[in-house]
C-alpha cells in the first residue's frame, strides 16, 4: 500500500501510516504533474490547499481509497466525484479550530488597542498616547457568521470579555444560549461592533462580503476574515475602509496569496491596505500553530483508524 503526503505534516501521521503497513511517499513540494503520475497506484492521499484534487487527478488514481485533508475546507477536492468512486474524504477542522479562534481574537485586540500601529510609531521615535487610545471589547456585540468549528471556537475564546454574541449560520440551528444568540444576517450586520467570517469557500460564499454586505453595517464594526480570501471582495473592503463603514480590517487571508504573481493593480491595492493603521494582514497562519500542526495529523490518523 502506498500513501502520498503532498503537504507538510507532523511526523505522527507518517509514523502511524508506516506502522499500518503503508509505504509513505512524503513529498510536500510535489507538483500537480508529478502527483498525477505518482498517484496511479496510491491507496491514500494527504493534501492541504496547494493542489486541486479534481476529477482528472482522481481518475488517474485507480486504486485510491481515501483522501485526508489537513485542516478545514474541501473546496479544492471534488468530493462528489470522489464519493461516486467510493473514495472516502476526511478533513480535520477540529485540529486547528482553537488556533483560528485565538488568532482571530488576537488580531481583534491588536486592532482595537492599536498595538501594532503604535508599536511601529515608537520604533520610528514617536510617543503618542492620546492618538493611540484603545477601545475595550467588553460590552460590545460580536457577530459571527458561520458557526461551525472555527466560529464556535472564536465564541469560546470570547468568554470572559462580557460580550454579546450574535451568531448566524444558514445551515445550523438550535445553538443559542445565554451569551450566544442565533441571528439573521441582517441582525448581525445591523447590531454588531465586530463581525468575523468563519465560512467555507463555495459558489455561495464567493465574495460573500461584498459592497452590499458592508453598506448594510450600522455600527462601523471591526471586520475579521480568517477563513478564505475569496469570501471577501478586496475592492469592497477597501471601499468600506475609505467610506468609514468599518473601523478596521483584520485579514489572515487574501484573494490571491501568491504575492509574486501580483499584477500592478493588485500590488497597488495591497500596498494601500498595508499603509492603513487600522488594517492588519497576516499570511494565512491563523490555523497553523505548532499545536494544530500536530492535532490535524492526529485527527486524520484517528479518522483513518490508524
Amino acid at each position: 500500500m502506498k500513501a502520498i503526503i503532498t503537504t507538510p505534516c507532523h511526523e505522527y501521521l507518517r509514523q502511524k501510516l508506516a506502522a499500518a503497513g503503508y509505504t509513505v511517499v512524503y513529498e510536500p513540494a510535489i507538483t500537480t504533474e508529478a502527483l498525477q503520475r505518482e498517484v496511479v497506484d496510491a491507496k491514500g492521499l494527504v493534501v492541504s490547499t496547494r493542489i486541486p484534487i479534481n476529477q482528472s487527478l482522481l481518475e488517474a488514481a485507480a486504486q485510491l481509497q481515501w483522501v485526508g485533508r489537513l485542516g478545514s475546507g474541501l473546496e479544492l477536492i471534488d468530493v462528489t466525484y470522489a464519493q461516486s468512486r467510493g473514495i472516502k474524504v476526511y478533513s480535520s477542522p477540529e485540529g486547528n479550530r482553537d488556533a483560528v479562534g485565538e488568532h482571530a481574537l488576537g488580531m481583534l485586540l491588536n486592532l482595537m488597542n492599536k498595538i501594532s500601529s503604535s508599536a511601529l510609531e515608537v520604533k520610528n521615535g514617536l510617543w503618542r498616547r492620546d492618538e493611540n487610545r484603545g477601545t475595550e471589547l467588553g460590552g460590545k456585540t460580536v457577530g459571527i457568521i458561520g458557526f461551525g468549528n472555527t466560529g464556535q471556537a472564536f465564541a469560546k475564546k470570547l468568554q470572559g470579555f462580557d460580550v454579546t454574541i450574535l451568531a448566524h449560520d444558514k445551515y445550523a440551528f438550535g445553538f443559542g444560549g445565554e451569551r450566544i444568540r442565533e441571528a439573521s444576517l441582517e441582525q448581525v450586520l445591523r447590531y454588531s461592533d465586530v463581525i468575523s467570517l468563519h465560512l467555507p469557500l463555495t459558489n455561495e460564499t464567493l465574495h460573500y462580503a461584498g459592497t452590499s454586505f458592508f453598506e448594510a453595517m450600522e455600527q462601523k464594526p471591526y471586520f475579521i476574515n480568517a477563513s478564505r480570501g475569496k469570501v471577501h471582495d478586496t475592492d469592497a473592503v477597501i471601499q468600506a475602509l475609505q467610506k468609514g463603514l468599518i473601523s478596521g480590517a483584520a485579514l489572515d487571508v487574501l484573494e490571491n496569496e501568491k504575492l509574486s504573481s501580483y499584477s500592478s493593480e493588485e500590488n497597488e491595492k495591497l500596498h494601500w491596505l498595508l499603509q492603513q493603521p487600522n488594517v492588519l494582514i497576516t499570511p494565512h497562519i491563523a490555523g497553523y500553530s505548532h499545536e494544530s500542526f500536530y492535532k490535524m495529523s492526529k485527527i486524520i490518523a484517528d479518522k483513518l483508524g490508524l
